[in-house]
């Protein structure tokens, strides 16, 4: 009897036990916390100052790493119904947002538009009158920007079809513009809805993920998965290799070798519910074994917690990311902390 019952044992999963405590009261040295509220964080090119949102469908800040000042760069703006907001090469800002709040879904799919935002104090934000699902990827050297278009905003594309954009921001007129609009990629299955994400080896190569919503197992809210692509040739490369974890690359390492990745693989052994709701951070070399996988966070080893979001420094010395809950849609975060490498 006792040697049924370890051999029954054995053969169930080792589920680990999540904690109940706050996972903020037990960073380790080399994070801190920066703020107590927002989300979506963005570095600029020089490293001095981390821009943010407030919330969902709010207004956009921008945060002095030195004072630790902040100051609101959307609030002349009424009714702000912002997501993102991103720096551009030059300082500049690209808001992501719509013209005005109608629901959560439709505002966030649909009414998706692209938005410049000089830093000088007192600028509005301006429309670019173009449309997009989710991010961008913005340059670290230049003005070129790569972003996604789905069914949602071209409903022409029909059922299934995704395609990846990259352009060139343009100020040089009265308004700004796009210019040198090209299709770089286009996926046709509903296996692989696009989000480009980082320029990377002089924007020669970027990354971009693939989320399959459709076909997932009972035990999953979706798989996603990292893949690069030389703008050059078109070729593309799966950085992960593992089609039933959850892999959405956030936030690529200067040296173009690595890409933080918001990742599910610790559900192996906790035994939790696949998809973007239970993941941390994690370190992946772009390589294309997807061998080399490094857990960086344990913030979902805590009931109802999760780290996502990060962004890293052009000069790779820190990286910022958000506290979050799981319980919450992607993108939504509780504060901003800062991994120092």
């Amino acid at each position: 009897m006792k040697i049924l019952a370890i051999c029954l044992l054995a053969a169930l999963p080792l589920y680990a036990q999540q904690k109940t405590s706050n996972p903020l009261d037990a960073l380790p040295k080399n994070i801190e916390i920066l703020t107590h509220f927002g989300e979506r964080a963005d570095i600029s090119p020089d490293n001095k100052r981390i821009a943010f949102m407030d919330k969902s469908f709010g207004d956009a800040f921008v945060l002095d790493l030195a004072t630790r000042t902040i100051r609101c760069l959307t609030c002349n703006v009424p009714g702000a119904a912002f997501l993102r907001i991103m720096h551009l090469s030059n300082g500049d800002y690209i808001l992501i947002g719509a013209r005005k709040f109608t629901d959560i879904i439709t505002s966030r799919t649909r009414d998706n538009e692209l938005w410049y935002l000089s830093q000088k104090p007192g600028s509005k934000p301006v429309p670019f009158g173009v449309k997009l699902s989710e991010g961008a990827a913005l340059s670290k050297h230049s003005l070129k920007i790569s972003f996604s278009e789905l069914p949602a905003q071209f409903p022409e594309l029909g059922k299934g079809n995704s395609r990846l954009v990259v352009a060139d921001v343009d100020l040089s007129g009265p308004t700004p513009k796009l210019t040198n609009r090209k299709v770089v990629y286009e996926s046709h299955t509903e296996m692989c809805d696009l989000e480009a994400q980082d320029f990377y080896d002089n924007d020669k190569k970027m990354t971009f993920t693939c989320y399959q919503h459709s076909n997932v197992k009972p035990n999953a809210d979706e798989y996603a998965t990292v893949h690069g692509i030389d703008l050059t040739t078109g070729k593309t490369v799966d950085f992960t290799q593992s089609k039933e974890t959850y892999n959405e690359c956030e936030g690529i390492f200067p040296d173009g070798k690595y890409t933080f990745v918001e990742g599910d693989r610790h559900e192996d052994q906790d035994g939790g519910r696949r998809g973007s709701h239970n993941i941390d951070l994690y370190k992946l070399k772009l390589d294309g074994t997807g061998k080399d996988f490094v857990r960086l966070t344990h913030f979902n080893d805590y009931a109802g917690w999760k780290a996502s979001n990060p962004v890293v420094s052009t000069d790779g010395k820190f990286a910022a990311f958000q506290v979050a809950h799981t319980a919450d849609v992607a993108g939504v975060g509780y504060g901003l902390l800062i991994m120092h490498f």
